[in-house]
């Protein structure tokens, strides 16, 4: 199933402006679930056109067995998760589901991401209607995973996209050419260029320019960076964001060495 448009022959997701969308996204939807976190309405709604996989879980004490925990909180964890779950399924996604008490919730969702081919994370925030989206781009991104993101997500004519290169002084990235890459590739997929946005900032607080424009964006859609998706969890750039930032962050992962592997001898 494909909201925003439909599958030809192969497979493939094709948009209403008649090019495919190269790789339909899976999004992991990570969840505290008993310590009561959920998803707003409005964001289910805007996630809901991507494949979805909740993962709740639930982070142990050390010296607690996580056979002692799933059988003292299993149920409950479940029919939390059902309930993100139904929320999912009245936009017209069904998603996946996942429960896992942990001792490391880093390596889970590092592990889960990779299980399911995600191709972004979202890292939790409170937002109303989402009608901007702000994707930073501070240094080489897959276009091709940004571009089907945003354009599964975004609804023609609705949302407006900014993309925003940010470099420092010195810097090899070239934040220009990047913006537009990034720009060609959401076009190609059928999202009006009149609906994207440009900017370049040159800056040495990359990461406080992005929380404190945060406000002003409904979603961020940004990528790892320099560090790996389990460094990003453990407190870097993505996530010092997301913990900073007013809106929800959707962080778009690498490819898994193995995904590059196999496009290349394909």
């Amino acid at each position: 199933m494909y909201p925003n448009g439909f599958a030809d022959d192969g497979g493939r997701c094709i948009t209403d402006g008649g090019l495919a969308i190269r790789e339909p996204p899976v999004i992991l939807v990570p969840i505290e679930i008993l310590e009561g976190q959920t998803i707003p309405e409005t964001l289910v709604e805007f996630l809901a056109p991507a494949e979805v996989v909740v993962l709740g879980y639930h982070v142990l004490p050390e010296q607690t067995p996580t056979e002692q925990a799933s059988l003292q909180f299993e149920e409950r964890a479940q029919a939390a998760v059902d309930d993100i779950a139904a929320a999912f399924v009245d936009a017209g996604r069904n998603p996946d589901t996942r429960v896992v008490f942990t001792h490391d919730r880093e390596q889970t969702i590092d592990r889960v991401a990779s299980e399911v081919g995600a191709t972004a994370i979202l890292l939790p925030n409170p937002t109303g209607e989402v009608e901007t989206v702000l994707v930073p781009i501070r240094g080489a991104i897959d276009d091709d995973r940004l571009a089907d993101l945003v354009a599964t997500l975004v609804v023609e004519d609705r949302e407006r996209v900014t993309l925003w290169g940010l470099a420092s002084d010195g810097s090899d990235f070239d934040p220009e050419g990047a913006v537009e890459r990034a720009a060609d590739r959401i076009r190609e997929r059928g999202i009006p260029d009149g609906q994207l946005d440009r900017e370049v900032t040159t800056t040495t607080t990359p990461i406080i320019d992005i929380v404190d424009r945060s406000a002003a964006a409904d979603i961020i859609v940004m990528g790892e960076g320099r560090e790996s998706l389990l460094a990003a969890l453990l407190g870097e750039d993505t996530e010092r964001v997301a913990e900073g930032a007013v809106a929800p962050v959707l962080v778009v992962r690498d490819r898994d060495p193995e995904e590059t592997d196999s496009e290349a001898t394909q």
